[in-house]
């Protein structure tokens, strides 16, 4: 049997996603003006890769059906027959949604309590589409601004002093502090995701309108709250006209930037957002998430604050430990996935003497030429291939390369 097979991604046209990035990587017209929002190199049911097999494509989901053993005894006997992680390109142009993911025991629990009530996997207020929890890591493949956890206590108090339009939430918030409580985060969160309709638009409405001017005549940087809230205005309005009570997100939780290289891990519990840029993402192989505002998707409140953890978060960027010559790994607690960055110089080659389990590898700058045994081929940026358990592969670049590389540790 072959060992290594060049893939096509899935792509997802969500509406928060660019229009010019993913379809030059792909080398696709966008004529129309689609937004391409991911690239998906898995095999999740909802959007598998396509391998190349002796010329006919197949899912890479029915491939692994089909030969479980590329896989491997080791992945296998830790995750069953199925690929553990699933590979991700995205091109964020709009804000995504504030989310938080669940643990596996967690995940498991409720999955099967709901298919218990019958809930179709579509359902608007289906919250598990899985049994399977959903850590995170990602790089950034250029500038790339997220939200990632709660900030201090005293950081969440500084930050609504700052803010007149939030003088109401300041004083719930400082005796929420002088109380005896035993989460001062979770009380008051609580209370911004239960606070009515008709409160959030009192409060935030006023804010918007002091905004909006300052973000049209760009007077606000991207490294202040106030300019995602003021973007969060233009773009996340709910249907009759209200205020997404996610803006208060913005200014509690962390606002990161990313440069190009850069990292971040997000594992159950953490709240967070994506809200502007490019990167390349690794995740365990599921699709449950709770959402916390910034959407017109469906927001269970209490799921979001049972699964939610309330304590202050100091962002953690990774930059990568380089094992080898031009080779980072991305390392975290996740037993799901590994990711690693291969950085080939002009004629340098890389070599792979025994994958110990399955990987998944895209060229995201230059090109290389894939050697396994009698099989070769070339791969563009945008190319990318799927090499079994077991499988052996040299990557050998002419002008220099680029490439990102999807594992289990």
């Amino acid at each position: 049997m072959k060992k290594i097979f060049p893939i096509k991604g899935a792509i997802q046209n969500y509406a928060w996603g660019g229009k010019e990035f993913i379809p030059d990587l792909m080398r696709l017209r966008n004529a129309d003006s689609q937004p391409f929002a991911e690239v998906w190199l898995g095999a999740h049911q909802r959007g598998p890769a396509q391998l190349i097999v002796d010329g006919e494509e197949m899912s890479l989901k029915d491939f692994l059906e089909k030969n479980p053993e590329a896989l491997g005894e080791k992945v296998i006997n830790k995750f069953g027959k199925r690929l553990p992680y699933l590979f991700k390109v995205l091109d964020v142009n709009k804000m995504l949604s504030i989310q938080t993911h669940p643990t596996k025991e967690a995940a498991e629990i409720g999955y099967y309590a709901e298919e218990k009530t019958g809930i179709p996997i579509t359902a608007f207020n289906r919250n598990y589409k899985d049994d399977n929890h959903k850590p995170e890591v990602m790089v950034a493949m250029t500038e790339f601004w997220l939200l990632h956890g709660f900030k201090s206590l005293e950081a969440i108090e500084e930050v609504l002093k700052s803010v007149p339009e939030f003088k109401m939430l300041l004083e719930y918030y400082q005796r929420i502090l002088h109380k005896e409580v035993d989460n001062k985060l979770f009380h008051f969160y609580k209370n911004l995701m239960e606070m009515s309709q008709k409160t959030v638009d009192e409060i935030l409405q006023p804010l918007a309108e002091r905004l909006s001017l300052d973000f049209v005549v760009k007077k606000l940087p991207k490294n202040s709250p106030d300019y995602w809230a003021a973007l969060a205005f233009r773009d996340n309005m709910l249907e009759g006209g209200h205020f997404d009570r996610g803006v208060f997100s913005i200014y509690i939780f962390n606002l990161v930037c990313l440069q190009e290289g850069e990292g971040i891990f997000q594992d159950a519990g953490i709240p967070h957002a994506y809200l502007e840029g490019v990167n390349m993402e690794l995740m365990a192989n599921s699709d449950n998430v709770f959402r916390g505002g910034l959407t017109v998707k469906h927001v269970d409140v209490n799921e979001l604050l049972e699964h939610m953890t309330f304590e202050a978060v100091v962002p953690n960027v990774l930059t990568g430990t380089e094992i080898d010559r031009g080779v980072k790994v991305y390392q975290t607690p996740a037993p799901d996935f590994e990711l690693t960055r291969i950085f080939l110089k002009e004629f340098e080659k890389y070599f792979c003497e025994k994958a110990m389990t399955p990987e998944t590898l895209i060229v995201m700058k230059g090109e290389v030429i894939v050697k396994s045994g009698k099989e070769e081929f070339r791969l563009e940026r945008g190319g990318a291939f799927f090499a079994t358990s077991g499988s052996e592969y040299t990557l050998a670049s002419y002008r220099g390369a680029e490439v990102f590389k999807a594992a289990v540790p």
